[in-house]
């Protein structure tokens, strides 16, 4: 659906020099499906998602949305490519003088879509798909931060565009609000076949919706890949970082060389990751029953990356070389992923 090719943005700063805020930049998006891109703030996320409806005119590269290079088009081809593309904002960007009903009209409208009664029952569809039926009356002030973006989204969805960009959606929102917005996008991605792009700075977000992620910093993508794969096994500094500050990843964070550890830690330090069916099997305990080994779990999670399960645990194990060698050999044959800490 989306390929980002060699892709550059500069801006110039006040005293006349070139700031590059991207670089480099390749990605390629499928249709379908739900697309995160993660970084701390400056790292160049926002100016990323602005040029795939061109709000940011790239400086080098192509953009291509099926097969279409939209760096080339003309001002009748943006107009009808903005209608391809919906966009919700942080901030909402209601008009507060209008109603729910009229806000979500307003693209109805402007782009000449039907007549009165074909647009109201539009928006009343839409109302509906938000959970917001019996607010259409009311206007923005009244609304709470959560059911402010239920409208953004009604809107960005008016005209049925094929993609979803989400410029830091629940970022001003409480994580009980977040969740529902997200389950709301998750939902809108399966009935509609919808492809989204959505961009934050909270791995919670990531790790709940996505399908894919890539983690930007300085402008240039530095991993990319199935959220399970990056998260689990972040391979870049900054990704491993942002990993261990997030609650989400207890295990990944946990630091061998803390003196209380150094004087307690005697055997061979482990961590165990496994995705899929196998976190629900007791692969462990059968493989340690037969084994020569004695086994501390120090610390485990046992959880969810969308809709894939997942766990991880750190173990000291306790024995022989060749003991702990035929313990590995086990995990390798059951597909655990095991690293040697320490």
């Amino acid at each position: 659906m989306i390929r980002i090719e060699n892709l550059r943005k500069t801006y110039r700063a006040a005293d006349g020099r070139e700031v590059e805020a991207l670089a480099d930049i390749d990605l390629e998006i499928g249709a379908g499906e739900v697309f995160g891109i993660i970084g701390r703030s400056g790292a160049g996320k926002s100016t990323l998602i602005r040029t795939l409806n061109l709000l940011e005119r790239p400086s080098a590269g192509r953009v291509l949305i099926d097969g279409e290079d939209i760096t080339q088009l003309n001002s009748e081809g943006l107009y009808a490519l903005r209608r391809r593309v919906g966009m919700i904002f942080q901030h909402f960007n209601l008009l507060n003088a209008k109603t729910v009903a009229d806000n979500i009209d307003w693209p109805l409208k402007a782009t000449g879509h039907g007549n009165a009664a074909e647009r109201a029952a539009r928006v009343r569809e839409l109302l509906d798909l938000v959970g917001l039926s019996e607010h259409g009356h009311k206007y923005p002030s009244q609304l709470s931060g959560g059911q402010k973006q239920r409208v953004g989204i009604a809107r960005a969805l008016a005209n049925r565009p094929q993609i979803l960009l989400c410029d830091e959606a629940t970022s001003a929102l409480d994580p009980e609000t977040t969740q529902s917005i997200l389950r709301l996008l998750l939902d809108i991605n399966r009935q509609l076949g919808l492809t989204i792009v959505l961009i934050t700075h909270e791995m919670q977000v990531i790790r709940t919706i996505c399908d894919r992620v890539a983690v930007i910093d300085g402008g240039r993508i530095v991993e990319s890949g199935r959220v399970a794969d990056v998260f689990l096994h972040p391979q870049h500094p900054v990704t491993r970082s942002m990993v261990a500050q997030s609650d989400a990843l207890a295990a990944a964070s946990f630091d061998p060389a803390h003196a209380y550890m150094k004087d307690k830690l005697r055997g061979t330090l482990v961590r165990l990751t496994y995705i899929g069916d196998v976190t629900y099997q007791p692969i462990l305990s059968r493989i340690m029953a037969g084994a020569r080994v004695q086994v501390t779990i120090l610390q485990g999670e046992v959880s969810s990356i969308k809709d894939v399960p997942f766990g991880q645990l750190l173990l000291e194990l306790e024995g022989g070389e060749d003991d702990i060698r035929a313990v590995f050999a086990e995990l390798d044959r059951h597909q655990i992923h095991h690293e040697v800490l320490q």
